[in-house]
């Protein structure tokens, strides 16, 4: 029992502090959260750095969002009380706060704050109610007042005193007044209409010059704050002699309203005094009260003369909505008699402020595939006009791919409702229209730049989806090819564009082998020199690949043909032995008459079309007049039957050319033996023949005889009509249509060919195939008539696929012409 008591002792303390806990707790740091919106409420005349609340906590933000998201306060009254501490997340008092300067005698003091945060750009409305302590206490606006006062006075008389002000509001406002103790005087209060009380001196005992001419009061305005401020005026009261009637105004209150627009001069009203003294004691001299202040002054004149108050400043609603005047009305009595009246000046609103728009946070770049209700920025409208001069509406032009959203009292979020395309517009310059609903209603605008950020949404596109390119063989390696050029419509990292070539396959080689390309500008560059003969036609791929994450590619086809250059002689196949670079030897009966077929020279040309056409020439002869050599053929015959004294041993030089250029060519010796053995067999026949049988033998030697020349003659008609068809046909281009009309030769190269002359209307096509050695496949040449109409017969190909191959071909060579491929034969129309 002895320890109980400093239990219990200590028990109530505790219990102590966490009552002041729960009352600080409630009061001193109050907040709450009203539909949505957080709202604090502290005392002012806090400290700098005083917490007002945990914001970050409040607002369900982690410690990190703070940094992350760029946490900011924005205050609506311009004056920045209040500051966020980033690293507790706490909202601290940044300034001294006082109320009575940022909301005068208004009950609700509440500073309404916007929070911004960023990605993704949201705001938070949270309000600071400013609670009022008793730091004011009440004041008079002089300290002295002077009252004189006749000694007739009747008893009961009231004399309005001074009112004080005390700019605290609610129980710390003022309260009530005392008057000194005395016996003349009571303290009495009369009530007007906003709600206040004025003081007024009340004589309750009669008043006696001889007696007591000068009375000293002290007047002392009381407030209800805990602990109770005060403030005192002193009153002098002289006694005056009789001056028997006090001037009266028709009313004590006078109310009037005027435009705030109004001009100077304006006539407010006319205040009437009347008093029932004759002369000078019935003269009314009219004043303003003489603790007006000065801003009242400054606006309003009065006549002191005829009592007219005129409007000589300017009225602004925002700055002052009324204007509570004390008039003071005087005889020109001795003493003076006087008496008061109050004007209420209502101050009437017009449409005189435009709408402004203020932007809470700079726009943020927008990426260009930003979905539909981005945040864009925050903007708040206000407009110091009074109700609905004081409403305003936001619009935005039409077509724009951004929206207005309403978020809280005037506060609006801007956002999209729109596909954005940075490559058509990036930037969009945002003209917002504010507009009240005054009338004549007032607008303003603003403009707000939002710039579009760019996406990798195009990928880049080549001038053209293919090129052809013409090459001449035998070019330096190294030298440029051909320039691909591909551009993108996106911009920055998305728009730098890489040039590479796809893998494929020439003649079964990697194309990287041929060439390479300029990652940078798209040049082509060959790493060798090209031969016709071993390639005629391939294709490139190329690729533009751009930088932007994730990258685009687009495509493109290179086609590359390599043009044919005379670099290859004729070379000999037949005779074998001179094919192989030895003297060829033939023989050649005497007996051989003129165009006797001794042999023929056979030479191919690896190059095509004009460096492929080859012609022989006679360039040395034993005996030039005995031979000679078809130009196209290369055949040697015999141009005489053979003389007795003629060589036995002929040696013949023949020059083969193409016509190419350069020319190239190549030469072929013949050697030829003359022999007579071809006829001693008939001679020894002859010898053995009896001399009855030789009349017999004379007609068969005639049968023989003619027999022979019959054939000859038929070998010359024939050879001279096949020289003139191989003439007619190189000069007029016609082309044998059957198989029996079209020479056979072998082709030296297995890739399928066609080499067109396309200098004016197509004169030749040469279709070839196979090895230079090979004898497997075989194709017919055709001359193509000079028509509309060209058709190229082609016999034994391999396949129906080298038509195909033939058709692609002549495609990429003669663009403007339709190939068709039927019965293996194919036809341009």
């Amino acid at each position: 029992m002895r320890y109980s008591g400093p239990r219990m002792t200590k028990r109530m303390g505790y219990r102590d502090w966490r009552w002041l806990a729960l009352w600080w707790h409630h009061f001193f740091l109050l907040w709450i959260t009203t539909d949505g919106q957080t709202r604090y409420s502290i005392p002012e005349e806090l400290k700098q750095g005083s917490v007002v609340g945990n914001l970050a906590k409040d607002l369900g933000l982690g410690l990190s969002d703070i940094y992350d998201r760029k946490l900011r306060v924005a205050s609506e009254a311009g004056e920045q009380y209040f500051s966020v501490d980033a690293g507790k997340g706490e909202l601290v008092v940044n300034d001294r706060i006082d109320r009575e300067a940022l909301c005068g005698q208004s009950i609700s003091c509440v500073l309404p704050l916007q929070v911004v945060i960023e990605n993704p750009l949201q705001s938070h409305r949270i309000e600071v109610e400013i609670r009022d302590i008793n730091d004011n206490s009440p004041s008079f606006l002089t300290q002295e007042i002077n009252l004189k006062i006749p000694e007739s006075v009747v008893l009961g008389r009231r004399f309005p005193l001074e009112s004080a002000e005390d700019p605290d509001v609610g129980s710390n406002s003022l309260k009530t007044y005392s008057l000194s103790k005395n016996d003349y005087f009571s303290l009495k209060f009369k009530e007007i209409k906003n709600g206040k009380s004025v003081p007024e001196l009340v004589l309750e005992k009669p008043l006696d010059r001889e007696t007591n001419a000068l009375h000293q009061l002290l007047l002392t305005a009381l407030d209800g704050g805990t602990p109770v401020r005060s403030g005192t005026c002193k009153i002098i009261i002289t006694v005056l002699d009789n001056n028997d009637n006090f001037p009266v105004f028709n009313e004590n209150v006078y109310k009037v309203s005027l435009k705030e627009n109004s001009t100077k001069g304006t006539f407010v009203i006319k205040l009437t005094a009347t008093d029932a003294d004759d002369g000078p004691n019935g003269e009314v001299k009219y004043t303003f009260g003489s603790r007006t202040p000065d801003s009242v002054l400054s606006i309003f004149d009065i006549n002191d003369a005829t009592g007219e108050i005129i409007l000589k400043g300017e009225l602004d609603y925002e700055s002052s909505k009324s204007y509570f005047i004390d008039i003071t009305a005087k005889d020109k009595g001795v003493p003076e008699m006087e008496s008061h009246c109050r004007v209420q000046i209502d101050v009437e609103d017009i449409n005189d402020n435009a709408p402004e728009i203020v932007l809470t946070s700079n726009p943020s770049p927008v990426r260009e595939d930003a979905p539909s209700g981005t945040v864009v920025a925050l903007i708040s409208a206000r407009d110091f006009d009074y109700g609905d001069n004081g409403k305003v509406t936001l619009q935005l032009p039409k077509r724009s791919p951004f929206t207005l959203k309403p978020s809280f009292s005037n506060n609006y979020e801007l956002v999209t409702n729109a596909a954005l395309d940075r490559e058509r517009f990036s930037e969009y310059n945002i003209e917002i229209t504010a507009t009240d609903s005054g009338s004549p209603p007032l607008s303003s605008k603003k403009t707000i730049p939002v710039s579009i950020t760019d996406v990798n949404d195009n990928p880049p596109v080549f001038t053209q989806p293919s090129y052809n390119v013409y090459l001449k063989e035998n070019g330096v390696p190294g030298s440029i090819l051909y320039s691909v050029s591909a551009s993108d419509l996106d911009f920055g990292e998305n728009a730098k564009i890489s040039y590479s070539i796809l893998d494929s396959k020439v003649q079964d080689v990697s194309v990287s082998s041929y060439v390479y390309i300029n990652s940078d500008n798209g040049s082509i560059y060959s790493m060798h020199s090209f031969d016709y003969e071993k390639v005629k036609v391939f294709q490139i791929q190329v690729q533009a690949k751009d930088q932007g994450s994730p990258s685009l590619s687009s495509n493109a086809t290179v086609h590359v043909f390599i043009l044919d250059q005379n670099d290859n002689a004729p070379a000999v196949i037949y005779p074998s032995s001179a094919a192989l670079g030895s003297l060829s030897h033939q023989r050649m009966p005497r007996s051989a008459k003129a165009g006797h077929l001794v042999t023929k020279v056979t030479a191919v040309d690896a190059d095509s079309g004009h460096n492929a056409w080859i012609s022989y020439r006679l360039a040395e002869a034993t005996d030039a007049s005995l031979f000679t050599v078809n130009l196209y053929t290369g055949e040697v015959r015999t141009k005489r039957a053979v003389f007795e004294q003629d060589d036995s041993s002929q040696r013949l030089l023949i020059e083969i050319k193409d016509d190419g250029e350069p020319v190239q060519s190549s030469t072929v010796t013949v050697s030829i033996l003359l022999e007579d053995g071809l006829h001693e067999p008939i001679l020894d026949l002859r010898q053995k023949s009896s001399e009855p049988s030789r009349k017999n033998g004379r007609i068969t030697l005639y049968l023989i005889v003619s027999l022979a020349s019959v054939s000859v003659l038929s070998l010359l008609t024939f050879l001279i009509l096949a020289v003139k068809c191989i003439r007619n046909s190189r000069s007029s281009g016609s082309c044998c249509m059957r198989r029996s009309d079209c020479d056979d030769y072998k082709n030296p190269n297995r890739n399928l060919q066609i080499q067109l002359n396309t200098d004016g209307p197509i004169k030749y096509v040469e279709v070839l195939g196979g090895d230079m050695l090979s004898q497997s496949q075989s194709f017919r040449s055709c001359m193509s008539p000079m028509s509309e109409y060209s058709d190229f017969t082609l016999i034994k190909p391999s396949s129906t696929t080298d038509f195909k191959e033939v058709i692609s071909v002549l495609d990429a060579s003669l663009p403007d012409s339709t190939w068709t491929f039927e019965s293996q034969q194919v036809s341009r129309v």
